[in-house]
Parts: C-alpha cells; structure tokens; sequence
C-alpha cells in the first residue's frame, strides 16, 4: 500500500475522503511506486499489472471507475497476427490479441468475475455496393496473417439466416472475440483491490506539479499524492491536465452513441459488422447496436437523431430487429488522438511521466498490451514493441 506522511493541508470545508465518507481533520500524501491518473480499463489495467510485478500502486479518477468509454463500448476484440504484423495498430492489436485469454484466465482467478470473454467470430458486410468491394479488406487480414473466409450472401446468410437482402460483400473473421466491457471493468476493480492497489475514486487531479525533470505530485481536492512515477490514463480529459506542462497531445472526445435491444424475434449467433457501425449478441439474446461518432465536445446525451440512425442500421441489416424492445440507450466519449493512434510512452522531459492515452474505439481491445507496455516502461525493461510511432510529442502521423 506504501507508506503515509502527513501533509500541510487540509480537505476544504465541505469536501470528504476521497471517493466519499466521513472529512477527515487532516490529509495523508500517499507515497507509491507509481500513482496512475484515470481509472478507466486502461488505468486499472496498468495498475493490475504493476501489481503483479509486485509494485505499490494508487489510482485516482474525478468519477467512479470505468465510467465512460471503457464501459459504453461494444466489447469487441479483432484479431492480429505479432508475426505478420507490421502497421503501429497491427502490433498492439496482434498483440493484445495473443495476451486476452490469459488476462481473462488471470483475471478470473483473482476477482471471481466472469468477463464474459470468447471467440465467436464476426461476419463483415456491405449492403448495395459493388461485388467485390471488401477485397482489399480480405488481402489485407491474410497479408498480416489473420484468417479470412470470403462469404458470398448466400453463405454469409447460411451462417446467420436472419441477415436482411441485399448483401453483395461479406467475409468471416473465425478468431474475432468479444468481452463483457461492464464486467472486465469491475474484474479489474476486484483484482486490483485484492492486490492492494490503493483505489480512489471521486477525486480529479487539479494539478500535476513538477521540480526540474521529474513529478513530484499531482494536487487533488483531498491533498497531494505523490509516488516515483506516474501515468496518464485519463482519456478524453488528458490534454486538458496536461497542458500545463507544454506541448499536450492533442486529444479530444467522440461521443459514440448506443442502443440496446432485447426481446427480438431471431437470435444473432456473431458480431455483425458494416464498417465502424456494429451489431454485437450477447449471450443473453440481447444485442448492441453502435456506434455513433460525433465531434461534440463533452456533450453525453443520447439524441433522436442519433438512436434514429443505429436503429435504422439495425433494421437494415437484421430487418426483425424492428420487432426487438428498445431496453437502453447511452453515450460515452471516446479519446480521438491526432492521427487515430494512441499516446503511449515517457513525457518528454520529465523522465518519471508516463502517457497512455488517446485510444479512441480501441481502450477495451488494446488494454492488456498497453498496460504490459506502461509496466516494461515502469520497470526500466525495453518494450517488446517499438513505441516511436506512438509518442507522446508527435504532431502527426510520421
């Protein structure tokens, strides 16, 4: 848990402990080897992980754990090939790929919870369009080493028979997974806790305090904390606390909007994808409908136009779904980085600052090799992937 002293301050009138209960009359700073700002799955997966390399860790977030994109996502995980890879996002995701079936097994074994993790494949398709118009798709999962069945509509319907008319493209991605987003993130929050991770949530970080090259503290409403390195999760809002420290990258929030179906008439057996937009079964008959992309700053609402258009998709491809119950709609902001790749790496500068942010649609899929990443960074060890594409001072990609 690392070691207590306490500090100057005091919380101000009216605030309480972090994440809630009784003021305290003074404040502790907590000293750990690295304090992690941003308790979303990618903050809890770095602190599991330094966790278990036995390293004393605290997560701090202005909200309770997992509260925007990591839980609002579909869940879904492409496949990779570390062999074949060779684009800055095929690596992560080949890699990531290889490493969920034992975060999944790991992770279940320490938190008791289910994550709901499996591979059931995903049939891609397009309606109206020129036959042929997923080639290059399909060269492109075997060129990197991923199997790829062409469908033709009569096959991609002899797998999932409730698909609407009209297919002229489609081809199955055999490896493709899914994971229950809700229940990885409390997985994690139940592992990390069993482990030690000193978890505080319901308290934002004011102010990240530096002294020549190194971070010293970051100030929060309840005080200071301070540890030998620190890490960067915090999604969307992570230009915005790091602009203070010159030359941010450049991160700004997507609101991707949901929809949830039950009751439907037919069952979906596989993901279902067209393009960026998605429909994903759950194993209770339920099914996602996503997602929205909307350049609309920090606005969360669910709009008509918005729940219009994925029911249309959804009645579009599967046209029973215009029998199904609207059970839910919700919205969360994904992190859109500069050039659609992540911010991993040390902050130029200031040698125990570490950024892992800007991960747009893919938190949830790229979280396991992040977060193994951030702890080779952490621990002094060369990263197993070549992160210069995916630094933190770039402007573009490169």
């Amino acid at each position: 848990m690392g070691e207590r002293f306490p500090s100057r301050g005091q919380f101000p009138q009216g605030l309480g402990v972090p994440g809630g209960g009784t003021p305290l009359s003074r404040v502790w700073v907590f000293v750990h080897d690295c304090l992690i700002i941003g308790g979303g799955v990618i903050g809890l997966s770095v602190a599991w992980e330094l966790s278990r390399h036995g390293l004393s860790c605290a997560v701090l977030d202005q909200q309770a754990f997992g509260q925007e994109s990591s839980w609002a996502g579909a869940g879904m995980l492409p496949p990779g090939n570390p062999a074949k890879a060779e684009t800055c996002e095929e690596r992560l995701r080949s890699h990531s790929h290889v490493l969920w079936p034992e975060w999944t097994a790991a992770l279940r074994e320490a938190s008791g919870i289910d994550n709901g993790f499996r591979r059931d494949s995903a049939i891609e398709v397009r309606f109206g369009g020129e036959p042929g118009e997923l080639d290059d798709e399909i060269r492109r999962w075997h060129s990197t080493g991923v199997a790829c069945q062409p469908l033709t509509a009569a096959e991609a319907r002899g797998l999932e028979p409730a698909l609407g008319p009209g297919i002229t493209s489609a081809y199955l991605l055999p490896e493709h997974g899914q994971v229950r987003n809700p229940r990885h993130v409390k997985a994690l929050q139940a592992a990390c806790a069993g482990a030690g991770v000193t978890l505080l949530p319901g308290t934002p970080v004011w102010e990240i305090v530096r002294q020549g090259g190194r971070v010293t503290r970051v100030e929060t409403p309840a005080g200071g904390f301070s540890a030998g390195q620190y890490v960067v999760a915090s999604g969307a809002w992570s230009e915005r606390l790091l602009a203070p420290l010159g030359n941010a990258p450049w991160v700004r929030p997507l609101r991707g909007q949901m929809v949830l179906l039950s009751q439907l008439p037919c069952p979906l057996g596989r993901v279902i994808n067209l393009g960026h937009r998605y429909l994903v079964p759950r194993g209770d008959g339920r099914v996602l409908v996503g997602s929205t992309e909307e350049d609309v700053g920090f606005d969360r609402r669910n709009t008509a136009e918005g729940v219009y258009g994925l029911l249309e998709l959804a009645r579009q491809v599967v046209p029973a779904m215009a029998q199904g119950t609207l059970e839910r709609t919700w919205a969360g902001l994904r992190p859109r980085s500069i050039d659609g790749q992540p911010y991993l790496g040390r902050w130029p500068g200031l040698e125990n600052l570490i950024v892992a942010t800007g991960h747009h649609r893919a938190g949830l899929q790229l979280s396991p090799i992040t977060a193994v990443l951030v702890g080779e960074l952490v621990r002094g060890q060369e990263p197993r992937v070549d992160l210069h594409g995916f630094r933190p001072d770039r402007v573009g990609s490169d």
